[in-house]
């Protein structure tokens, strides 16, 4: 709790830092990306602890409504009017009153509950290959779909790898996620290259920058600004590159501003904040001796630390630049609200004894 209320508070710090210089540019309230996202934060820590209290019956209970309204609401953003357009992916979805939804970011947190039920209800037989592939795979693939149909490739991958936890965790067959993780690659690979702008973007990462259309101005600004923190930073609020020279600065790149602001020594900082919500996740994995929980919490340890470890490779060059925020720091109402979320589904598994548990459990079936 301590490390993703720090996270969430350094968030909001930078979001301010980052948005107030494009605000300012764009002519409007330099606090007004500060003041929602300060909102949509204060949300999702009250929905944290919610869950925290949510037994894992209860969990249980969550997993198929939940799916089902993730690939409705999916199915709604991609066939109907309701889908918003924005950077040139349809992911979000309106609901009147500048008030607008990513449902991608809910699928993650429905697939990591659908599939803890599923699996856990599987036992041994997931040494099976088919069992390892049905059902999870083929309802998985379809929410990748209707992702990717919105021209969503990062989001997608996120996701693909958060299927592929459950799968390792479930204790899935090891040749099937071999597989699995050969055609997720050859997949994103073939996307990339039918896809012109993603294809320029992965020029640019090898090097070839000369194409004269800029899309390569973000990803070396990201690093101008890096290298401009040096060791200590230049002082928070105090970042040059947020004066539009970084697009969305306040979002896929914050981690650029933070380490201008805040130096080598800051963004060390910040992994190693991620390292201890790693940690404190494997203890809670291995802490829980049921498939349930085992699932559900690799799966978002999946989700969470990997989706870090995407955004700030990304950030310092290591990656080429496939657009996904980096958790509880990027500006970002659903995403922000749904990492919470999911880290409140951990904590309830964190609470809870796991004898007491099956107890509950075995009890409300004999009944």
């Amino acid at each position: 709790m301590a490390t993703t209320v720090a996270l969430t508070a350094v968030g909001l710090m930078t979001v301010l830092s980052a948005s107030a210089a494009e605000s300012i540019s764009a002519g409007i309230d330099p606090y007004s990306l500060f003041i929602k996202e300060s909102m949509f934060a204060g949300f999702g820590l009250v929905l944290m602890m919610v869950l925290s209290f949510v037994p894992p019956s209860g969990l249980k209970r969550m997993a198929w409504p939940t799916l089902g309204l993730s690939a409705l609401l999916l199915m709604l953003v991609v066939f109907t009017p309701l889908g918003v357009n924005i950077g040139g992916n349809r992911n979000w979805i309106n609901f009147g009153n500048s008030i607008q939804f990513q449902p991608s970011e809910a699928a993650k947190l429905a697939l990591a509950l659908w599939m803890g039920l599923v699996l856990s209800r599987k036992g041994r037989l997931m040494a099976d290959w088919r069992h390892t592939l049905l059902p999870v795979v083929p309802i998985g693939g379809i929410l990748v779909l209707l992702i990717l149909l919105g021209h969503d490739l990062g989001t997608s991958v996120i996701v693909m790898a958060v299927i592929g936890a459950g799968l390792y965790f479930g204790g899935g067959s090891k040749r099937v996620l071999i597989g699995a993780v050969g055609v997720g690659v050859a997949a994103a690979a073939a996307m990339a290259a039918f896809s012109g702008n993603r294809t320029a973007r992965l020029s640019g990462w090898l090097g070839n920058c000369s194409d004269g259309q800029g899309l390569c101005d973000q990803a070396q600004n990201g690093l101008y600004a890096l290298a401009s923190g040096r060791w200590f930073g230049v002082g928070l609020g105090q970042s040059r590159q947020k004066w539009s020279w970084i697009p969305e600065a306040h979002n896929d790149f914050i981690f650029a501003i933070l380490g201008e602001e805040l130096g080598l020594l800051g963004t060390l900082v910040i992994i190693a904040l991620y390292g201890v919500l790693a940690f404190a996740f494997f203890r809670v994995i291995m802490k829980r001796n049921d498939t349930f929980a085992r699932v559900v919490c690799g799966s978002i340890l999946a989700w969470i630390i990997g989706q870090a470890f995407v955004n700030i490779a990304m950030v310092a060059g290591l990656l080429p630049v496939i657009g996904v925020p980096l958790p509880l720091i990027s500006y970002g109402g659903s995403a922000l609200v749904m990492v919470l979320a999911g880290i409140g589904v951990v904590l309830s598994f964190a609470r809870t004894d796991p004898a007491s548990d099956a107890e509950a459990e075995s009890a409300s079936i004999s009944s």
